[in-house]
């Protein structure tokens, strides 16, 4: 499937991946949940995330921070606060900067918890795109302060593309274990 360029489509596309993302954690052993990452002998993985996140929560926390930050976005603009999408002081050339504070406030979050957690904020964010029209969602520049883009485009990206990231990560951390 494309890039989801409809409400239903991207309602369908956030459920399926989410659905084969807690298929995959679900599928884990208890142990292999509990593990530790190390991409550290994997030469073409350099994006900053190989090295930040040690384990399953730490994915996990992150897909919830983000689906935090996008229901904040939202809330604030639409209660007439204009406000960018990252939280300041981050721009798009610090967000991985961002990235690791969010890491930094979850390391005592216990897996259950960060799974309970990304599962009620995933429902939360379906039910906020169920609020919009397709023209509200997919319109680029239908809300000012989506600026060129379209609020489906930032929904997508943390819903579907961002499954399809983690599904991607903990396939090749499952990968490098001993079977």
């Amino acid at each position: 499937m494309g890039r989801a360029d409809t409400k239903d489509e991207l309602l369908a596309s956030a459920t399926a991946q989410f659905a084969k993302l807690i298929d995959l954690v679900t599928a884990m052993s208890a142990d292999d949940q509990r593990s530790t990452f190390d991409f550290s002998a994997e030469t073409v993985k350099k994006g900053a995330h190989w090295s930040r996140d040690k384990c399953l929560r730490d994915v996990l926390v992150h897909l919830y921070e983000w689906h935090r930050t996008l229901l904040a976005w939202v809330a604030a603009n639409q209660a007439g606060e204009s406000r960018p999408f990252l939280p300041v002081p981050h721009t798009w050339k610090t967000y991985g900067q961002l990235n690791v504070e969010l890491w930094q406030r979850h390391q005592a979050t216990p897996l259950p918890e960060a799974m309970g957690l990304l599962r009620a904020s995933h429902d939360d964010v379906l039910a906020l795109i169920q609020r919009f029209t397709d023209a509200e969602l997919f319109e680029k520049a239908y809300f000012p302060w989506t600026g060129s883009s379209s609020l489906g485009s930032y929904c997508v990206s943390t819903t579907s593309s961002h499954y399809d990231w983690a599904i991607k990560k903990l396939r090749a951390h499952l990968g490098r274990l001993p079977q």
